[in-house]
């Protein structure tokens, strides 16, 4: 019994190390990029900046914040996110739970012609062509429209509907409740886990998503902020490697006043950009719990 106890003991602390590990290599990286972010770009520039501002600042994060279209593509990130999220939880949700109802005539070749679309694409050039003639293009529902059915999610959707007991839909039926009512009634709330890494994934999709604006959108008032901050440091980006490589003493009198360099400008952009999924993931962190099912129901 004692050996028993000291394995455990061991493995416990085993598993407390390897975690302890684990979440230094995630925080130390973020540190070092919140110290350059806060730092001053030439001199970050120099090296040996850790976790720490040697220079500290807030003129990276001013530059950032002082485009013009700033707010505009916040309001944007922020409507395609909500609305995209919702709009492609729940319609993906209700096309797999059609796929895994047993009653759905030509369930099988259905699901394989969903599925077969993971394997193959169109190619850029045709999709291009798709959004163009269904005027989606320079449109603000270029964000939302082609994003809302996703088949991987959909797959993972019909797996854990699967494992609802089907005395809970036959009872619901007995009572008198449509597939509609089944769906919101008893689906979705026993599915929460699954359906809240699904927002999750989505939500982080569609925040981080700066393709899209950059190639399907020309209008900049529709640009989100993923695009405005990929094309703020874009610019910046080739300016510092404009006066670096031109030689001249009043270049390079710019390059040493400029307190703001790409790479500093690139760690407060990732800073920005991060913050608000990591302060509603903890909201969303409770529901992947595991075993909702278990106890339901007997059968």
């Amino acid at each position: 019994m004692r050996k028993t106890a000291a394995f455990g003991r061991l493995l416990t602390g085993l598993n407390y190390a390897l975690l302890g590990l684990l979440c230094l290599s995630i925080i130390l990286p973020t540190l070092n990029v919140l110290a350059l972010a806060l730092n001053v770009g030439t001199d970050a520039a120099k090296g040996g900046i850790y976790f720490w501002p040697r220079q500290f600042t807030l003129d990276n994060f001013k530059e950032v914040f002082s485009q013009s279209n700033m707010v505009n593509g916040f309001l944007i990130s922020v409507f395609r996110t909500i609305v995209g999220t919702f709009l492609s939880v729940l319609l993906t949700a209700m096309a797999a739970y059609a796929l895994k109802s047993k009653t759905l005539p030509g369930q099988k070749q259905i699901t394989f012609f969903v599925f077969f679309t993971m394997l193959f694409s169109g190619g850029l050039i045709p999709y291009y062509i798709v959004l163009k003639e269904l005027h989606l293009t320079n449109s603000i529902w270029v964000y939302i429209v082609p994003a809302l059915y996703s088949v991987w999610n959909m797959m993972i959707m019909r797996s854990f509907f699967q494992q609802v007991p089907e005395g809970l839909e036959e009872a619901a039926r007995i009572d008198g409740c449509s597939d509609l009512g089944i769906f919101f009634r008893i689906i979705l709330p026993t599915s929460k886990p699954v359906i809240a890494a699904i927002s999750l994934f989505n939500a982080v999709g569609h925040w981080n998503d700066w393709f899209t604006g950059t190639f399907y959108v020309r209008d900049p008032n529709l640009k989100p902020l993923s695009t405005v901050l990929q094309e703020m440091l874009t610019k910046q980006q080739a300016l510092t490697e404009t006066l670096m490589n031109t030689a001249g003493s009043l270049q390079m009198d710019m390059l040493d006043k400029m307190q703001v360099t790409g790479t500093s400008l690139k760690m407060a952009t990732i800073i920005i950009v991060i913050t608000p999924i990591v302060l509603v993931y903890p909201f969303l962190q409770k529901y992947f719990a595991k075993g909702v099912m278990i106890g339901s129901m007997k059968e």
